[in-house]
């Protein structure tokens, strides 16, 4: 565009700026740089927002302070956060200029990840709430009555069953779902107690009785779950589901085994793998983690800290090397008349290691020459150190993940009673 005069001056928010033909040609905003090459005023308006041709005035409607910033990074090649503004307020602000986020610091780019990755667990989720609501209506609109009416009682029943703060039904549900999850446990717990056969043997068909209950109790729910799903593949793929399917074949299995084949041998030889499998039934508290904000929180925080977790296993398996061969040296290798049996191996070292770094000491081996307590010592103090260190990311992100999910949780309880006053 032939400019009117050789000053152009930018106004930012109301901050302006003044520089020549020459600077806006090579500006390292693109946006900016833009303007040199537009040929008309139609052209300058798809770059900025408004212009004024007396004054060669550019006007753009965006943050002037966070236009600072970046002007600072144009002058010094650092960039980094305004104060007191939001990580992804300020992104925004770059990509309307045309910088990206390796432009930022790292410590900066650190915070814009954690920021974007907090952001869109919790975005999704409003964003797949906003998009049933857009298909009901849409169904509402294109749809017949009774079509209409189908569409939205499944969905009020997957809510019904997938969240349990939705509403006051799924709130009672939830309640009954979780005393069927504490009696199946405390069954679970006292079969396995020595006074368990001859009780059993006293009151067969009410242990019989309560146990299926529960079993036709989790059937039924998982079955309505799967029924009012909207991805039925993603359903069978989930691993909770994978758990209560686990879960509940075992009972199945043993039912038609004993029905089939009574008490022969080949039942015998099958019990100890039905034993195995109706073991798994204690994966069932998982589920209460629908119900509970504190599992929900250790849950999310153990998805998201799993890079910090894996640094911790690591630290511990190096470490647990180091210290076991030279436990093995020390208390096995080098005195073979005086040696310590308890030491013979590596793998035999590593159990040792293990419980002194992390402070247990069960006592069951120990070493006994001068050099394996001085190496005892320092594998202690060696373990405090390293297991404390990713306990402080691990830690805030515990206490940012219960924060959001205590805030989801309020919000839910607001729509709640404002729905049982409605």
């Amino acid at each position: 565009m032939k400019f009117g005069k050789n000053i152009c001056i930018l106004n930012v928010g109301g901050t302006k700026y003044a520089f020549t033909r020459e600077v806006i040609k090579d500006f390292p905003l693109r946006r900016v740089s833009r303007l040199h090459s537009c040929s008309s005023e139609k052209e300058v308006l798809e770059v900025c927002d408004d212009y004024d041709r007396e004054r060669n005035e550019f006007f753009f409607d965006r943050h002037s302070e966070a236009f600072v910033f970046i002007m600072l990074y144009v002058r010094s090649g650092k960039l980094r956060f305004v104060p007191q503004m939001c990580e992804l307020s300020f992104y925004n602000e770059m990509i309307y200029w045309g910088l990206e986020s390796s432009h930022l610091e790292f410590c900066c780019q650190r915070r814009l990840e954690e920021r974007m990755s907090d952001t869109f667990t919790y975005v999704s989720e409003e964003d797949i709430k906003a998009e049933v609501e857009s298909r009901s209506e849409e169904d509402q609109v294109t749809r017949l009555a009774p079509e209409t009416g189908n569409a939205r009682w499944l969905e009020r029943m997957r809510r019904t069953f997938e969240e349990p703060a939705s509403s006051l039904a799924a709130q009672i549900l939830a309640s009954v779902s979780v005393v069927f999850v504490i009696m199946s446990m405390v069954i679970l717990c006292a079969s396995t107690l020595p006074d368990w056969d001859t009780a059993k043997n006293n009151t067969v068909e009410e242990h019989r009785i309560i146990e299926a209950v529960c079993i036709g109790w989790f059937t039924a729910e998982c079955i309505v779950r799967f029924i009012v799903s909207r991805d039925k593949c993603e359903f069978v793929r989930r691993p909770l589901n994978i758990i209560d399917l686990l879960a509940i074949t075992p009972y199945y299995v043993s039912v038609a085994m004993t029905a089939l084949t009574g008490e022969n041998p080949q039942l015998q030889r099958a019990g100890v793998t039905l034993r195995v499998l109706r073991m798994m039934r204690v994966f069932w508290l998982i589920k209460l983690a629908r119900h509970f904000l504190g599992l929900q929180t250790l849950g999310l925080t153990l998805r998201r800290c799993y890079r910090e977790m894996v640094m911790l296993m690591v630290f511990v398996c190096v470490a647990m090397a180091i210290f076991s061969a030279l436990a093995q040296l020390l208390e096995h290798g080098l005195d073979l008349e005086t040696s310590n049996e308890d030491y013979a191996s590596i793998p035999a070292a590593c159990w040792w290691v293990i419980i002194s770094m992390t402070t247990v000491g069960y006592g069951d081996m120990y070493p006994i020459t001068i050099p394996g307590r001085v190496l005892g010592g320092v594998c202690v103090v060696s373990g405090i150190v390293l297991l404390a260190l990713p306990i402080t990311f691990i830690y805030h992100s515990f206490v940012q993940c219960y924060q959001e999910l205590k805030f989801r949780s309020a919000r839910c309880v607001r729509s709640l009673s404002s729905e049982f006053l409605n």
